[in-house]
């Protein structure tokens, strides 16, 4: 009876993997869930365990492209139950008390705890494992935190779901899909068995780490991409895989061989001038980043709005000194009464609702061959937290007073900034409201927040002359820009939104009797 081991799914879009690194040989002796090799996905590298006890053939060797489904390796259970047994029996004859040890040991871990990825929203397919609190071996106990999980909209933490030793599955970094295998708890087990249940491992790795092998200095698939990029060769460097086998770790932190002893060599020959002075003196190290879920998932948006949407922009500018007059006179007492400062992003919060209400195709979106118009304003603020640009949601501010605006505004900001934001907080905005002043910027074509039909970009208020009432005059002007979604929302339509958001803001004492 014999186990056939094929290529898993390990994500949506991934049709095929590559064999890193074998742990095991052709015909050796494996147990259920040992590690067998390492693959390789174009996202994430990830074990293989073994399904089965057995013996092992080898059906795909190191390097080789195996597609999903794909046959990797096949282990003999009923031919390997009685072969290995006689050779173990004879090498542990004298320490009767030896067996017995191991299956002490085994009765703690009986009991094992499989931790899944959860669901954690319902477009979220994957989550990517951004580091653990627990160490593989230590003693967790129930719904202690043990990693932190980042998905493309938020980052969440993950608790143990039982008491007792965990085993790492996934590593930092790995893509993992929803339900994919995270981590095992071994239920009832203590520091102590932890210390005895490495013991066995011990003498099967050993043999393995022969001083020189195949895999000493040789590159694994994606480290040898890596590599080639950077113009390294592998055998320079000293793996720090098994066997001292050049890891993708080792590849993306390995730095090319600096240039300057090529140059330092070739100036000696006749040629003394000029090589001397293109010799670059500072440090010109290169640092490469994995991109977060978060990064590739609004970067994958991002261009799918501007492929997808008929998007077009409109400009208007903004006299600011009403509102500024206002806030210098009253800022103080509307922080002693409702302990928020005054911003300006409540006055263009109100103004945008007004609008929205008079021109309520700006606050619709497409939803296949049907308009979707909303009578109320979920209007989403455009944070920029330590993870990427994050938009969370006031909900209905249209029945929002000044204060409950910039209340929320805070609290929602202080979440983002702790990566802290729920999914809900962050999902179905009609409105979006971007301000890139705060970094300096005079003017941008902000890009559709989807699936909204619109986005309004704030900029730096600048004071510039203007003609007023026949006079030229310095006014503290700020630049306005209308993204769009032309499919829906026509010139006219887009012009007089903009327009009527300009007039409130011009004349604020609109906003309190709502003319």
């Amino acid at each position: 009876m014999s186990k056939e081991m094929r290529v898993p799914t390990v994500g949506e879009s991934i049709s095929e993997v590559t064999v890193g690194q074998w742990f095991k040989k052709d015909g050796d002796q494996v147990q259920l869930d040992e590690v067998l090799c390492e693959l390789e996905s174009d996202k994430a590298t990830f074990e293989f365990p073994a399904e089965a006890s057995g013996t092992l053939r080898i059906k795909a060797k190191e390097g080789e492209t195996v597609e999903i489904g794909g046959l990797i390796c096949v282990i003999e259970a009923s031919a390997t139950a009685a072969a290995p047994n006689p050779v173990a029996a004879a090498a542990v004859v004298v320490p009767a008390a030896a067996p017995a040890a191991p299956v002490a040991a085994a009765n703690p871990a009986s009991s094992i705890k499989e931790m899944v990825v959860p669901t954690v929203g319902e477009s979220i397919t994957e989550v990517t494992l951004a580091n653990w609190i627990k160490k593989d071996g230590d003693q967790v106990t129930l719904d202690e935190i043990i990693a932190d999980v980042d998905s493309d909209k938020a980052t969440f933490e993950l608790p143990a779901e039982a008491t007792g030793i965990l085993r790492h599955v996934a590593k930092e970094g790995d893509v993992l899909e929803i339900g994919g295998l995270i981590c095992r708890i071994e239920v009832g087990g203590t520091a102590s068995a932890a210390a005895n249940t490495p013991a066995p491992a011990a003498p099967v790795a050993a043999p393995t780490t022969n001083a020189e092998n195949y895999a000493t200095g040789h590159a694994s698939p994606a480290a040898s991409k890596i590599l080639a990029e950077k113009g390294i060769d592998s055998a320079t460097l000293a793996g720090t895989g098994k066997d001292g086998r050049v890891t993708k770790e080792d590849a993306m932190t390995a730095s090319a061989p600096v240039a300057s002893p090529a140059p330092a060599t070739t100036p000696s020959p006749a040629v003394s001038a000029a090589p001397v002075v293109t010799t670059v003196s500072g440090a010109r190290a290169v640092r490469r980043e994995k991109m977060s879920s978060l990064r590739k998932t609004v970067s994958r948006r991002l261009v799918a709005v501007k492929n997808e949407t008929a998007m077009l922009t409109t400009f208007n500018e903004v006299n600011m000194k009403p509102i500024m007059d206002l806030r210098s006179k009253f800022k103080d007492q509307f922080k002693e009464k409702h302990g928020v400062g005054l911003g300006f992003m409540s006055f263009f919060t109100k103004a945008v609702c007004v609008a929205l209400k008079e021109w309520p195709a700006v606050n619709a979106q497409i939803d296949g061959n049907e308009m979707v118009f909303h009578d109320f304003c979920d209007i989403s603020i455009a944070v920029s937290a330590p993870k990427g640009l994050v938009v969370p949601v006031i909900r209905n501010a249209e029945n929002l007073s000044f204060d409950q605006i910039e209340k929320e505004i805070v609290r929602l900001a202080g979440k983002a900034r702790d990566n802290k934001l729920s999914i809900e907080e962050m999902t179905g905005g009609t409105f979006t409201i971007t301000n890139g002043g705060v970094f300096g910027s005079m003017m941008s074509t902000p890009i559709i927040n989807a699936p909204q039909s619109a986005i309004l970009g704030m900029h730096n208020i600048v004071e510039r002359p203007i003609a007023e009432n026949g006079q030229v005059v310095i006014r503290p002007m700020m630049y306005l820009a209308l993204s769009y979604d032309h499919r829906i929302i026509d010139g006219r339509e887009s012009v007089s939104f903009l327009v009527r958001v300009k007039q409130l803001l011009e004349d604020p004492t609109r906003l309190m009797f709502g003319v």
